[in-house]
């Protein structure tokens, strides 16, 4: 019975993982942030955002721990969160290319 439990804790969880990259604004933050890490102003001018939409969609990313940020004096820089976003990036990527 515990083992169903966590089987499906664990299905959930998944597919609360890819409802992140299910919006195409965060998609394309992820992939501003493929190459190197970037302010929130950075990303905002990149992807003609306003700072606040850029800040709302980091915030969901960071609590579902695809990015992760880094204070350099008073600014924060934003990048992905290890190299497993990146793959499931690449991969998604190479998946629809095909």
């Amino acid at each position: 019975m515990i083992n169903k439990k966590i089987k499906e804790r664990m299905l959930y969880d998944l597919a609360e993982l890819f409802k992140l990259f299910g919006d195409s604004t965060r998609i394309r933050i992820l992939y501003a942030l493929y190459e190197k890490e970037l302010s929130v102003s950075e990303i905002a001018e990149n992807l003609t955002m306003t700072v606040s939409a850029v800040s709302h969609q980091l915030r969901i990313l960071k609590h579902g721990k695809l990015v992760r940020s880094q204070r350099e004096g008073k600014q924060i820089y934003y990048s992905l969160a290890d190299d497993h976003v990146k793959t499931i990036i690449a991969m998604g990527r190479e998946h629809i290319e095909e």
